[in-house]
């Protein structure tokens, strides 16, 4: 008998994983109510919770013993949480975060690109595992609740690191070629020795799109982050890298691909034939034209600009001056 599974959440997850589930014999159906697993990614914590928890949260609408396999980002103390919520409800939560072994990869949702850490009270069900193997290239058990996602923290802080480092880089070499003059305008890097890093090719080739968007980046970091408050513990690097994807996010790249960070660094004219509008930086941020008590819902569907479910409250932006690609004055410090 085929085993039965509901999805909910990022389409574009879905889109990328039915087909090798369909060839693995697994069956979608659209109602949670009437499958045997219940799969979900969501690209914000809000998301997350609401879906789970919210009024005909997926706690109070599966079927009991439904298993729930979770995919999404978030801290090791949600899902803890979740997974008590789940139990007490006659369900088996399964921790399965989704980890990118590459944030620039073409095929960023890719069985070859994916690494599933995974967590759970109960033993896994056969079929889960089969499940897991169609999903992930890799799997790794890692035990109890909360340490899968502690797994999924610590693979993707260096990740967004390299990413922030190589276009960094890219901005650099590109300023000082116009310097000192360069070759022809599409050449690669002169001066970087990192010209065939994965993330400078991405950039070189401007793909700004793809499956893997700058939103769930920004959804993983700012589950690290939490994490790291809850563990007291600072991150300064995270909190700067969280700032650069927000300010994406706020001038309409939360859809886009990591690599699209780099339109950030570039000037306006670059950033509006990607469809990027800086004006909303000025208004959201309080800057030229703009106006301090902004809200940010207008940038999103979300609660919040980028869709990463923190709150940006919590945040000083007074540093931030004068918006623009060529102007924009980021001072940390205060952070």
């Amino acid at each position: 008998m085929a085993c039965l599974y509901a999805y909910e959440g990022a389409p574009s997850f879905i889109a990328a994983v039915e087909p090798r589930l369909a060839d693995a014999g697994f069956s979608r159906v659209e109602d949670a109510v009437s499958a045997d697993i219940v799969l979900t990614f969501y690209a914000s914590a809000s998301a997350l919770e609401d879906a789970y928890l919210g009024d005909g949260g997926l706690v109070s609408r599966a079927a009991p013993g439904a298993i729930l396999v979770d995919f999404s980002a978030t801290t090791p103390n949600f899902a803890r949480e979740l997974n008590a919520v789940a139990t007490v409800n006659d369900l088996v939560m399964v921790e399965a975060p989704v980890t990118v072994r590459s944030l620039v990869a073409p095929d960023a949702f890719s069985r070859e690109n994916l690494l599933g850490p995974v967590a759970s009270e109960s033993e896994l069900a056969d079929t889960v595992r089969e499940l897991l193997g169609v999903v992930f290239g890799e799997v790794v058990e890692v035990g109890a609740p909360g340490r899968a996602q502690l797994l999924r923290n610590t693979h993707t802080l260096p990740l967004a690191a390299d990413l922030v480092s190589a276009i960094e880089a890219v901005a650099l070499d590109d300023a000082s070629a116009r310097v000192v003059g360069a070759l022809d305008a599409d050449q690669v890097p002169l001066f970087s020795p990192v010209s065939a890093d994965p993330v400078v090719r991405a950039v070189r080739e401007q793909r700004w799109n793809g499956a893997y968007t700058a939103e769930m980046l920004l959804a993983e970091l700012s589950a690290a982050l939490m994490a790291a408050d809850d563990a007291e513990v600072i991150l300064p690097g995270v909190e700067a890298t969280m700032h650069l994807l927000e300010l994406l996010a706020v001038i309409g790249g939360s859809d886009m691909a990591p690599a699209a960070l780099a339109l950030v660094y570039q000037d306006e004219a670059a950033g509006a034939r990607a469809g990027l509008d800086w004006t909303r930086a000025e208004a959201a941020y309080g800057g030229k034209g703009g106006d301090d008590d902004e809200d940010w819902s207008a940038y999103d569907d979300d609660d919040d600009a980028c869709g990463c479910g923190h709150d940006h409250g919590e945040h000083d932006y007074d540093d931030y001056d004068d918006f623009g690609p060529d102007d924009y004055d980021f001072d940390y410090s205060s952070n």
